[in-house]
């Protein structure tokens, strides 16, 4: 048994020496142990007979204050099946200038800080770092199993300041990313359905998405429903209409200031959820819509609108939508009725949520995730891998 219970680190090897290059580093110079034959890195074969022996000077984990290298001395062996061959030494990863457990510690550090905080704090490169964390998400991103996927969800979210997206895709039954692609255009997303296939596509039986991404889906997966969210549709009635009526109530000729003011000033009241508003928010809503008629008239089709995609059946769900339709184009209100039409092209992905209860709601709070990991990271330079730490953060769930 070795004497220096450093040895232990580096099997095959004892300490030399060992100096001090400068106030925050070491040396360790290492010499091959005389009771341990190196193996060949082709066959793992033991062996006696040594070609050639070049020293290797390698980073290796810090030991209290001081950065510490190794000077090894790598042996290449004649080995009588592979011939010459560098010998295999399990504690260096491969031809690189850091030891295995230098690497395992940066891997370490990288799922907790910043690439360039871990740099500054080991004293290596940025680069270097990067390369070892890209590396490790590499090697524990899997691959999803294309015969299991049946139902798929689909969002965007900001990659950059600017309008600049990405689109991720995740499988609804395990919540695992199965893509993630920049842009949110049909062209965009095209990728991943050339990655998914003609035979897994055609195991899709629905989609949930916004209305942005629809006619690629159909194209190639035509027998999968598409069912549109909930929110995107709510939220898109809010701008185009309530927001409308809103200003065009707020600028309507004979109103008094004050109570223009109320109205102009009544925008999160009327876009917000009722059962999210305090008392004397909820008070001030109701004394809003009873002064205002026409704004009242959008809220309760905002209401109902809702109703559509709690529908028992698909029955149930396509009875609300007509009820709903004549009571938008019955309203007199222009922005509304508007609304209304566009919506018909698209209300067969509404009313298929009676039977497939899915929607982007799961999505939405990954991609609050998917922010603060980009905040970690102080945004990233190279996309793909970003876009791997993305999957590794949604492994998903066993089925």
């Amino acid at each position: 048994m070795n004497a220096n219970p450093l040895t232990l680190f580096w099997k095959g090897f004892t300490i030399e020496s060992y100096a001090q290059i400068d106030a925050q580093s070491l040396l360790i110079r290492l010499q091959p142990a005389d009771d341990y034959l190196p193996c060949c890195s082709g066959c793992n074969q033991q062996t006696l007979t040594i070609h050639d022996i070049s020293i290797r000077r390698v980073r290796e984990r810090d030991l209290f204050n001081y950065r510490v290298w190794l000077e090894v001395p790598v042996r290449r062996v004649r080995c009588a099946t592979c011939g010459p061959r560098r010998e295999k030494i399990h504690w260096l990863a491969g031809r690189q200038r850091l030891t295995a457990g230098m690497i395992g510690w940066v891997e370490s550090l990288v799922c907790l800080m910043p690439v360039q905080h871990v740099a500054a704090l080991l004293g290596l490169h940025w680069h270097t770092v990067k390369t070892i964390d890209h590396q490790r998400l590499m090697r524990e991103v899997t691959e999803p199993d294309k015969r299991q996927i049946r139902r798929l969800i689909m969002d965007e979210f900001a990659l950059f300041k600017g309008h600049r997206y990405a689109t991720v895709v995740i499988d609804a039954d395990t919540q695992q990313v199965l893509w993630v692609g920049e842009g949110r255009s049909r062209a965009a997303v095209r990728p991943f359905f050339e990655w998914l296939g003609p035979e897994a596509c055609g195991q899709i039986e629905a989609v949930a998405m916004d209305t942005d991404m629809d006619l690629e889906v159909q194209h190639h997966c035509s027998q999968a429903r598409v069912i549109y969210d909930l929110f995107h549709v709510v939220a898109k009635f809010g701008r185009e209409v309530i927001d409308r009526v809103r200003v065009d109530q707020a600028n309507k000729p004979g109103h008094d200031k004050p109570a223009r003011q109320v109205v102009k000033r009544s925008r999160w009241l009327l876009l917000r959820n009722r059962a999210n508003l305090k008392d004397e928010q909820a008070l001030k809503l109701e004394e809003l819509l009873q002064a205002n008629q026409p704004l009242m008239t959008v809220y309760v089709l905002k209401e109902q609108l809702k109703e559509l995609w709690y529908a028992p059946s698909e029955a149930e769900a396509k009875q609300r939508w007509q009820h709903w339709l004549k009571l938008a184009l019955s309203s007199g209100l222009a922005p509304a009725q508007q609304f209304a039409r566009h919506l018909k092209g698209y209300i067969e992905g509404v009313i298929a949520s009676a039977i497939y209860q899915m929607s982007t709601s799961v999505l939405e709070g990954m991609n609050n995730k998917i922010k603060v990991i980009k905040r970690m990271a102080y945004g990233y330079r190279d996309n793909a891998c970003s876009l791997l730490k993305i999957k590794a953060a949604f492994p998903g769930k066993v089925r």
